[in-house]
């Protein structure tokens, strides 16, 4: 670099060999390779559910697909970072590849929108094991200095599926039927796992201790807590006293799972990491919260094809990707912990120019714009809390720091889904012209971005020689 890198920041790159060296460039491009499949599912599915929903007779429980995705993540991401430290990350990657892979297969074949949901919940699990089996990969094969170029990479993979993916998805959706958008996932999966596998690491250290097979107990109930409170809440207007106590009984499971799941002071912002594996949790309940109900309003409030409301997710993607390439050159040369806060202050305003979109009644082009914004804070934030998690956590505890920031991630997508979900299973009527739904909907996420830009500036280490506070217990998208 020209200028000296500030304190805290990694040094010049040039002092060792780059991720596409000889060294690094298998374990490189093994994981670029997994990130464009997840990618390419992660576009096609968004563009073609709202054209299942409408087939399956469900558009009312539309949340509950996206939401059931990222609830099973939980699972599969509490197991994955004690798995991948005790046994290496080869055995979680594999577990996550073939429960991904049978996932989009339940999907194709599914002749009722419960049993897609089932095939949602196959797939979220192994997403779960397969993105912190990759973290622990970055963490173990990357130094300090490399890791930015790395999650750079990550984020470029996802450039490709987001310019052709969402236009092929709704191409096949309307002339070849949405089943063959999960159905093409299948052999794409069997074909990248097999040749990944056998460049991943297959030792850890040796052991699972008591503490991680406590947290894989209480990721479960963390995982059935989220689903009963997905499920009761939108079945909240229905009446009776059945939704009612289901969705009390989620949200206390969730409150008390969590505790021994996230670092010790993540729910009151402690300094650190633990600020900054909850700011990733608010940063997915915005973002994702949001982007999963764009889909639907463009195509059921403004008539766009699903071909044409999927361009939106591809701004959403290059968006990011540009906001990963700002945060890895850092050109500001803002101190790290202060990108936490421009990203949570970039999200909120593209989520509040999409509110004034929505209220306008403008043509629904203007989302595609209006979500490169957001999308860019994104790649800003979520790229520096991976830097920074990876950065602060112990080396042997790399597994578990991954793990609780990937909870966090999928809760955070979970509750923001469900919260909006609710709201908009209760007050859809289907008739079209609802505007004002959807724009309440994404202010009350409006919201939530603002307290992650706040939280942000807590993200700063504290002075103390050693790292911050480990995880005492703690899809990819780019």
């Amino acid at each position: 670099m020209p200028v000296p890198a500030p304190a805290g920041e990694p040094g010049p790159p040039s002092a060792t060999p780059g991720p596409l060296s000889a060294a690094h460039r298998r374990t490189t491009l093994s994981v670029v390779a997994f990130i464009t499949l997840v990618a390419f599912e992660s576009m096609a599915v968004a563009t073609a559910m709202p054209v299942a929903a409408t087939a399956l007779g469900s558009v009312r429980s539309y949340g509950l697909a996206f939401s059931s995705f990222l609830t099973a993540s939980l699972l599969g991401t509490v197991l994955a970072g004690p798995w991948g430290d005790a046994r290496g990350p080869r055995a979680p990657l594999a577990a996550g590849a073939a429960l991904f892979t049978a996932g989009q297969l339940t999907c194709a074949l599914a002749p009722t929108f419960s049993v897609l949901l089932l095939g949602r919940l196959l797939a979220g699990a192994g997403g779960g094991l397969v993105v912190v089996a990759l973290y622990v990969v970055v963490g173990a094969a990357f130094s300090d200095a490399l890791r930015p170029k790395v999650f750079g990479y990550m984020s470029a993979a996802w450039v490709l599926p987001a310019v052709v993916g969402p236009a092929v998805a709704g191409w096949m959706a309307v002339h070849l039927g949405w089943r063959s958008v999960f159905g093409v996932v299948v052999p794409l999966a069997v074909v990248v796992a097999l040749v990944i596998l056998p460049r991943v690491p297959a030792t850890g250290t040796g052991s699972l201790e008591a503490t991680a097979r406590r947290r894989v107990l209480r990721g479960a109930v963390l995982a059935v807590g989220a689903g009963a409170l997905q499920v009761g809440a939108e079945s909240l207007t229905e009446g009776g006293a059945w939704p009612v106590v289901l969705t009390v009984a989620g949200a206390a499971l969730v409150v008390g799972a969590l505790p021994g799941l996230l670092p010790r002071g993540t729910l009151r912002a402690a300094r650190g990491l633990p600020s900054v594996v909850g700011v990733r949790g608010l940063y997915t309940a915005a973002f994702f919260g949001t982007e999963s109900f764009i889909p639907l309003f463009l195509v059921t409030e403004r008539g766009l094809r699903p071909d044409q409301a999927g361009l939106a997710l591809t701004g959403g993607a290059l968006g990011w990707f540009a906001g990963t390439s700002i945060q890895t050159r850092n050109l500001t040369r803002m101190p790290r912990h202060l990108l936490l806060v421009a990203g949570g202050a970039v999200i909120a305003l593209g989520i509040g120019v999409l509110v004034g979109v929505v209220l306008s009644g403008v043509s629904g082009w203007f989302v595609l714009l209006v979500w490169l914004v957001a999308g860019c804070g994104m790649g800003i934030g979520m790229a520096t809390t991976s830097v920074l998690t990876l950065r602060m956590a112990p080396p042997d505890e790399r597994g578990l720091a991954s793990s609780a920031l990937q909870l966090s991630d999928n809760l955070g997508g979970v509750l923001g889904i469900a919260v909006v979900g609710a709201v908009f299973a209760a007050l859809h009527t289907g008739d079209g012209g609802q505007d004002d739904l959807f724009a309440g909907m994404f202010a009350g996420l409006l919201l939530v971005a603002v307290l992650a830009a706040v939280v942000g500036t807590r993200g700063r280490a504290p002075r103390r020689a050693e790292p911050s506070p480990p995880a005492s217990a703690t899809v990819l998208r780019p």
